[in-house]
């Protein structure tokens, strides 16, 4: 079973994945969504056809300071939908406080155009995000 990372923006959502055996995380898109939660979910849909995921990994807005950010309770409400749309999947959350900063700091690394920057930004952190959850299932076992 495969783990899907969400990185769930205002208008945009990176998705990563990992592989059959879990050990690699490989960005997979990023949806234009606007506001409207139907196109991500719609998407989703497609991709769960395609691959069985068992896990939603999904990155929550902190602070720096570890309070919670208006974009908490919007989050918060995709995940409710989430919970709704799919029981079967369950949803773990995790702290993405610096994955954008990581995410631009690859970028520079590997000299994406800034015009492709905001393309795969959300993707990009999507991966960090899964691979975040991944190092915290190591860690435990």
């Amino acid at each position: 079973m495969r783990k899907l990372g969400i990185d769930y923006g205002d208008s945009r959502v990176g998705l990563a994945i990992t592989d059959e055996l879990g050990i690699t995380a490989q960005g997979l898109e990023t949806i234009q969504h606007n506001g409207n939660d139907k196109i991500i979910l719609k998407r989703l849909d497609e991709i769960l056809e395609k691959y069985l995921i068992d896990v939603f990994v999904i990155g929550m807005p902190i602070n720096m300071n570890g309070t919670k950010t208006v974009r908490v309770e919007v989050t918060e409400k995709f995940i409710h939908k989430l919970k709704c749309k799919y029981p079967k999947i369950s949803i773990e959350t995790i702290d993405e406080r610096l994955t954008t900063v990581a995410a631009h700091k690859t970028m520079n690394y590997l000299n994406i155009n800034k015009y492709k920057k905001k393309e795969v930004v959300d993707t990009i952190s999507a991966v960090y995000i899964l691979e975040t959850y991944m190092n915290k299932q190591r860690n435990k076992n």
